[in-house]
Parts: C-alpha cells; structure tokens; sequence
C-alpha cells in the first residue's frame, strides 16, 4: 500500500554550520568586540549569550540570517525567554524542533479524518505515517497538509508506492 511519512526534522549539520558561521562573524565584527556575545550549540540546544536584550537580539537577527543562507527553516526554533546570568550578562536558550509533538500528530490525523480523502494516518512516535490505496489521495493530503498546517516546519520522507 501507497504511504508517506510526515516529519518535523532540521537538518542539525546546516544547524552547526550556521551557528559556527555565526560565531566567527560575532567574533570579527566591530560592534561586539570587548563584549561577552557568543552563540554555541549543545545537543539540540542553542544558547546565545549577551551584554543586553538588545545585543541578544542583535545575535539571535545574525543567527537567523546565517540559518536561512543555509536553508533551514527559521520555523524550527522555539525561542525561550531571556534569563540574566549575574551582573549585567544575559542569556537565552533557542530550542531547535525535532519530531511531531502529540498535539500536532493529532491535529494532522484529525485532518486527514475530516478531509474526506481515502487514507488513514497513524501516529509512529515523532513522526506521522499516511497511507492510502492511491498515489493521487497521497499527493493530495500532502497538499492539504501543505496548505492547513502552513504554520509548521513538516516535510515528507520515506514515499512508497
């Protein structure tokens, strides 16, 4: 049987690659010399340091700038609120999104339910997997994914026919 899975995936390799870009252009650049801003990536977990809430955002603009150069979704992030770190030094931890959350999984087999297509969806742990007799019913729910949950960073993997 014809099936697909929905996914919610950052590519974590163009993530380190943007992170380090970053870093070495807060490194080199004149407005953050003598000042503590730094961006560095643990597990799935960016943390931006600063002076400031200003400077943070002035990190978290070149980090966004350096992700979207390299093609990953600014969608991925899950932005946190900034916690001071003694002093006058701030820091904010940017979460990077991976797999469906519950909420989500549901929402995308409630979809597929009501849409009157012929393929059922069945949640698989972080991920979503629609099958359907018809090549056509899938590459219509893929579109009405596509276009209901625009909001989302989903993409589809693993196509069979």
């Amino acid at each position: 049987m014809p099936s697909f899975d929905t996914v919610c995936e950052a590519d974590f390799v163009e993530v380190k690659n943007a992170v380090d870009n970053a870093t070495k252009e807060i490194g080199t650049r004149f407005d953050f010399k003598g000042t503590s801003a730094a961006v560095e990536l643990k597990d799935k977990e960016i943390t931006m340091y600063g002076d400031a809430e200003f400077q943070l955002q002035q990190v978290e603009d070149l980090l966004r700038n350096k992700l979207t150069k390299r093609n990953v979704d600014v969608r991925f992030l899950d932005i946190q609120k900034a916690q001071k770190i003694g002093g006058d030094k701030v820091k904010q931890v940017i979460k990077v999104k991976n797999g469906i959350e519950s909420d989500l999984a549901k929402q995308l087999q409630k979809l597929m339910k009501e849409s009157k297509l012929k393929v059922q969806a069945a949640i698989q742990e972080d991920k979503v997997r629609i099958t359907g007799a018809k090549r056509d019913d899938l590459q219509a729910a893929m579109a009405l994914i596509r276009k209901d949950l625009a909001e989302h960073p989903l993409s589809f993997n693993n196509f069979r026919d």
